[in-house]
């Protein structure tokens, strides 16, 4: 039963290397893996029960843990075999999957087993304890340029429960033996401190990027844009700078041994980062362990691996001893990578048909990622602080390859006869940028259904119809004709003054889960999403509820950054000290959601996880020009923004 199954997360030192886990990719890849791996050893359990009971495997299975023959119980159980499996074998010779219509006779809907833990337990990197434990914490300085001038570190060590303070360059970590006194100390450390700015031009981050006219890389052209007859319609979508906003800060516990260290952190991978460690303190990494600990969640790359550094940092300075570092609500804000600000333009033209016949889509932003590794070096964060410091290389974004991170999303997912897709990535900006769930998908979606909306109210038809005219395939149909079905009774009411209903949809990365979402809203001042409706197609659903979970999560996620967030910057740093500078979602305000699914169990799993943010955050834009009869493109969409708008 899935009672006896433990699943241990990734370890450098046991776990094989599967890269990140990120892109919506960990069922399409590891997950499959995972199924022939385990089908491999069953085949050889059931090989040996077979010999001993003289009949051939074909006629045995197993349920519960229980081998039966014939549907009849023998007597033994499938761990009796577990020794006779050769784990060394090679798994594409033995491996046997189940045929679709052999899977799910049993556990098709497996309970949470994992929540009781979750819930009451200790389970997360934050609740790790060690005997005669320390404990850690950096003192940032205020922007990313900013060099240490001095730090009267004898004061700083006579600070109360501080144990040891370590500088080396302008980083500067303080040990102590109770979190408070860490935390104490390194605010007084910060305040005291003087810093020399490396950076003194102030910049409007996201003009900055709009404006820009760097050289353009043609990313998709089929056919040329430029030689059709008809209409061109336009809009362009900006975002701002936006925070992961994990409900707990970044954390991580370290420990040294002689010259090796072991690390437990909540990264997203493992292996990459304990490469990025060993070329920051220039060692092997056979010296170092990286072990995966469960964190407070994070959508992409977040502080995860800086503060796994900074606590192999502070730890080297307390040889023996656990050194756990849990960074600070303002640390968070202050430090960690941030989802890229984007300006998206697109233009369409619509033959004498009212088909489209060309799509030209321009994507400015900063690259959308910075992950430890990327561009040869650690991109950690302290790394650019050491005495022999490691900038971060200038990164080249994600490659199209592996769904892009600017122009992902970027070709839009219907059939249009001519499409160009050119991305200009913006650099040398003062902020740090890296993943953030769905990376440009998010923002070019939402240009793109945008774009598709304003042409069929111009047109005066059915949003969903001009949809249903341009799409590129049946799964596409399937779940725009089915959130139409499931929301008709619903759109039926009739709505109040500022009230509308909005539809977006998208594959993601164009070859991912497709989804469709349509929201209902209300706009008095400020806009309140009232109901929110997915239908999702992601081929073999593995968790049918933990499918819904991811969806409906992104869902809210996205409501989130398309009517609040936005960082605030003061043109050098960021200026978020905590939540009352970043608002985001509150429960209060969350909508009715509705997921779901058109299983497809014989078609192979595209991952769930990012599908949802592109199309809802388009249906809250298209549903705010229903309600208001204006475009608001500037995100997020705030009274203020709404005004701007209306304004222009």
């Amino acid at each position: 039963s899935p009672d006896a199954v433990a699943l241990k997360t990734a370890r450098t030192d046991r776990t094989p290397n599967e890269g990140f886990t990120a892109g919506s990719m960990s069922i399409s890849f590891g997950g499959q893996a995972l199924r022939w791996a385990a089908s491999a050893l069953l085949v050889q359990m059931l090989d040996a029960a077979g010999e001993r009971l003289g009949r051939p495997p074909r006629d045995l299975r197993v349920e519960d843990g229980e081998i039966l023959r014939n549907g009849v119980s023998t007597g033994l159980k499938l761990l009796d075999f577990a020794s006779a499996a050769d784990l060394s074998c090679r798994v594409a010779d033995l491996a046997k999957p189940k045929a679709e219509g052999d899977r799910w006779k049993t556990f098709r809907d497996i309970p949470r087993i994992d929540l009781k833990e979750r819930l009451v337990g200790t389970p997360f990197v934050h609740d790790m304890t060690a005997p005669h434990m320390l404990h850690g914490a950096p003192v940032h300085p205020p922007s990313m340029h900013s060099a240490l001038d001095s730090l009267d570190l004898d004061a700083l060590r006579a600070r109360p429960g501080v144990v040891e303070v370590v500088r080396d360059g302008s980083f500067v970590g303080v040990v102590a033996n109770a979190p408070l006194a860490a935390a104490r100390a390194a605010e007084w450390a910060a305040k005291s401190g003087t810093w020399q700015a490396t950076l003194v031009e102030e910049i409007d981050p996201v003009e900055f990027i709009a404006a820009s006219t760097a050289d353009a890389q043609t990313i998709v052209e089929t056919g040329n844009v430029n030689r059709n007859i008809g209409r061109w319609y336009e809009t362009t979508v900006t975002r701002p700078f936006i925070f992961h906003g994990s409900i707990g800060p970044a954390a991580a516990v370290a420990v040294w041994d002689g010259d090796e260290a072991t690390v437990w952190t909540h990264s997203q991978g493992v292996f990459q980062l304990r490469k990025a460690i060993a070329v920051a303190l220039r060692t092997v990494e056979e010296k170092l362990s990286v072990i995966h600990v469960p964190g407070a969640g994070c959508y992409g790359h977040n502080g995860a691996d800086d503060v796994a550094f900074d606590a192999v940092l502070m730890a080297r300075a307390v040889p023996g001893r656990h050194v756990k570092v849990v960074w600070s609500r303002r640390d968070e804000f202050r430090a960690a990578p941030m989802g890229a600000a984007m300006a998206t333009t697109v233009r369409g033209l619509l033959g004498p048909d009212n088909d489209l016949t060309a799509i030209d889509v321009m994507v400015n932003s900063a690259p959308h990622t910075s992950r430890p590794g990327a561009g040869g070096t650690p991109n950690l964060r302290a790394a650019a602080y050491l005495e022999n410091p490691i900038q971060p290389a200038r990164s080249a974004d994600v490659p199209v390859a592996r769904g892009g991170g600017a122009d992902r999303n970027a070709a839009p997912t219907y059939k249009v006869g001519s499409i160009r897709v050119q991305r200009r990535l913006v650099h040398d900006l003062p902020y740090r940028t890296s993943a953030l769930r769905s990376l440009g998908a998010y923002n070019n979606v939402i240009a793109i259904e945008s774009l598709m909306d304003d042409i069929a109210h111009d047109l005066g038809v059915s949003p969903l119809d001009f949809r249903l005219q341009h799409v590129a395939d049946q799964r596409s149909r399937d779940v725009l004709q089915r959130i139409e079905v499931k929301t008709r009774k619903a759109r039926e009411v009739p709505l109040p003054e500022g009230a509308g209903w909005g539809l977006g949809f998208a594959r993601y990365k164009g070859t991912g889960g497709y989804c469709a979402v349509m929201v209902r809203l209300e706009v008095d001042g400020d806009v309140r999403v009232t109901d929110a409706f997915a239908f999702a197609d992601v081929g073999e659903a593995v968790s049918p509820e933990g499918v819904k979970n991811q969806v409906e999560g992104g869902m809210l996620q996205s409501i989130s950054w398309t009517l609040k967030e936005a960082v605030q910057v003061d043109g050098i740093s960021t200026t978020v000290e905590s939540w009352t500078d970043y608002p985001i979602l509150r429960f209060s305000e969350a909508p009715r959601v509705s997921v779901e699914l058109v299983e497809r169990p014989g078609a192979f799993p595209l991952g769930a996880g990012e599908i949802s943010q592109g199309p809802t955050g388009a249906a809250v834009c298209n549903a705010v020009r229903v309600a208001l009869g204006i475009r608001v493109c500037d995100l997020p969409i705030t009274r203020d923004a709404i005004i701007a708008a209306a304004n222009a």
